[in-house]
């Protein structure tokens, strides 16, 4: 019989979640036969040698599953008592078919650059917080989440400290070719990223720069129209890296310089770090600025010299207090965008990594159907995500969650019913991995406190 859209939705889930299942009994599969010998009896010595000639793998994927079977595999000890996996949460994720090999592949990698000062119980935190992550979002999301959390749980940079990023720092360019192009290699400080990041969101975007189309719009432009970048955006052609040549190209012409960046968003073009004032105290530990990037607080100190800061207050949600305006205004004043790139990092939408710099103000209740350009009725969405908000089929919702919620007063995104039947809102955790972290480990010490005490 033919099936329903639903059943046939239905259908693709159940098949994925067997996949995955299946993934985790051929790892279980390929650590007994390591737990047998099965590649020495062979001849072959590496269970990812045995692996490839046995299944006919390639060997980057052998070696794939041969690797996640040291971390995701439980252990056997001399006295033959079993030892959980290294990863157990990973593990028990992907055996209930809730994670794909891909992610499992991600979070291997992530947690394998913590470094070896972390004590076990924060690393089996922090895997905790990816496995959660990784349930609710594809595992191109993760390497973003994954570099936040190692920049909270390495501050100072103990591996890599300012001295040796400051060491490695240089920007090589090779002779000039036949052709009279030149190669160009290097290694940028976060102090050199947090500065050009904001430039590059706005002059290397689709359609800004543009050599080839007289018609294209130039980063000193300071009244750009929006329909005419959008109109020479649907004619550029060019790739991310040709934007980004011509970018820079335009960034050193004599007529511009910094004073002509103009705005982006609303706001400046200018490097913005957000930091609480008890990091500002410390003068210690990393913070984020509004491309994404991490850069140490010490370093930000020093680039904000000159500057005048921002003062934003938030509740315990971490949502701002109430910023509204006095006059009714359907567009975000700089003010608002400021607070909710210290808020929110980023879109907001569950999965999306885009920065704050890549995203546009958007009112959860539309304007169009009365919604206030007030704080608490504003949230950051990038351009894709902000047109996936409609009432045709398809489309998502956003709505502020309650108090009743885990995250109350944040912004909440509903996924149509082919990607999430229950229409159960939920917040996009990338851009607040660190904060996540710092949450779940205070209930974990708040725990260990409680069972001392009744000790």
């Amino acid at each position: 019989m033919p099936c329903t859209d639903d059943e046939v939705v239905s259908t693709m889930r159940e098949v994925e979640e067997a996949r995955r299942q299946l993934e985790a009994v051929a790892r279980k599969l390929a650590a007994e036969a390591e737990i047998r010998s099965l590649p020495q009896k062979a001849g072959v010595g590496k269970l990812s040698r045995f692996l490839a000639e046995t299944l006919h793998l390639g060997r980057g994927e052998a070696l794939a599953r041969a690797n996640a079977v040291q971390v995701l595999a439980a252990k056997t000890d001399p006295s033959g008592g079993e030892r959980p996996a290294q990863l157990a949460w990973t593990a028990s994720a992907q055996e209930c078919g809730f994670i794909s090999d891909a992610h499992v592949r991600a979070i291997v990698k992530i947690m394998g650059r913590i470094p070896g000062s972390v004590n076990a119980d924060d690393r089996a935190i922090a895997e905790s917080q990816l496995v959660h992550l990784a349930v609710q979002t594809g595992p191109d999301a993760l390497p973003k989440a994954g570099e936040h959390l190692l920049a909270y749980l390495d501050p100072d940079g103990k591996r890599s400290s300012d001295e040796d990023r400051a060491r490695m720092r240089g920007v090589s360019l090779g002779a000039q070719r036949a052709d009279g192009m030149r190669p160009i290699s290097g290694l940028i400080t976060p102090a050199l990223s947090a500065v050009l990041d904001p430039y590059l969101a706005k002059a290397a975007r689709p359609g800004m720069c543009n050599p080839d189309d007289p018609q294209s719009p130039w980063v000193a432009d300071e009244q750009l129209n929006p329909e005419d970048v959008e109109a020479a955006a649907q004619r550029d052609r060019r790739s991310t890296a040709q934007r980004t040549h011509d970018a820079l190209l335009a960034l050193l012409r004599p007529d511009l310089g910094p004073a002509q960046f103009g705005h982006h968003r609303g706001l400046p073009v200018s490097t913005i770090f957000t930091m609480t004032v008890a990091e500002l105290e410390a003068a210690a530990g990393v913070t984020t600025t509004a491309s994404g990037g991490t850069i140490s607080i010490p370093e930000a100190l020093r680039l904000a010299e000159q500057a005048i800061p921002f003062l934003a207050l938030f509740d315990h949600s971490g949502r701002p207090l109430h910023l509204g305006r006095a006059k009714k205004n359907r567009l975000a004043s700089p003010d608002q965008r400021m607070a909710l790139i210290a808020a929110e990092k980023g879109c907001s939408r569950p999965g999306c990594t885009a920065p704050a710099t890549m995203a546009a103000v958007h009112h959860v209740t539309e304007w169009s159907k009365g919604g206030a350009t007030d704080i608490e009725n504003l949230t950051l969405a990038c351009d894709s995500c902000h047109a996936l908000v409609h009432d045709g089929p398809g489309g998502w919702k956003t709505v502020v969650l309650g108090p009743e919620s885990d995250t109350p007063g944040r912004i909440g995104w509903i996924a149509p019913p082919h990607i999430d039947p229950t229409g159960t809102p939920r917040v996009n955790e990338i851009h607040h991995a660190p904060e996540q972290l710092v949450r779940a480990l205070a209930r974990t010490r708040e725990e260990r406190l409680r069972q001392i005490q009744q000790c």
